[in-house]
């Protein structure tokens, strides 16, 4: 059977189809039918110009979103790059109440670990310290748990 007798006989059927989107059940006679291989008629071809349409202006929100995306990962690609950098220089930052002997680095998840005191030879406190650039920078969940366990007093030594 071809194509264009299939379509005659779903026009004159009593078959009744399903919408994928909406659910609702509608009789296939009373449906636009065509096999797409010719012109569309003026219902289906209206249709598909207001699909193009749509396409290309989700595809030109796709490319703005694009550019801002890429613009935004670069730079925060490069603050924290340049926080990568500094937080191995600034214990020797003259400005900073720290002794650069004193610092220690873990660099992830905390940055450095200061032994105040161990220059005298009297470790007075232990600072667990954590450099941010930039206005916007935020402890991340691993270094808000170990902040909110140190406040805690859920800090131990083990010696093995």
């Amino acid at each position: 059977m071809d194509i264009g007798k299939l379509i005659k006989s779903l026009r004159t059927s009593d078959l009744v189809a399903q919408c994928p989107l909406c659910e609702e059940e509608f009789k296939l006679s009373e449906a636009l039918l065509f096999d797409g291989l010719g012109k569309f008629p003026t219902p289906a071809e209206e249709k598909k110009q207001l699909l193009l349409e749509a396409l290309k202006e989700r595809q030109k929100a796709l490319e703005k979103g694009k550019i801002t995306v890429d613009e935004g990962a670069e730079k925060k690609a490069i603050e924290v790059g340049f926080g990568k950098i500094i937080e191995r220089f600034i214990p020797a930052y003259k400005n900073l109440d720290l002794q650069f002997s004193e610092c220690r680095p873990l660099f992830d998840p905390i940055d450095l670990i200061v032994f105040n005191g161990l220059l005298k030879g009297k470790v007075d406190a232990l600072t667990f310290l954590e450099i941010k650039s930039g206005e916007k920078s935020r402890l991340n969940a691993h270094q808000r748990m170990i902040r909110d366990a140190v406040n805690e007093g859920n800090v131990k030594v083990e010696v093995l």
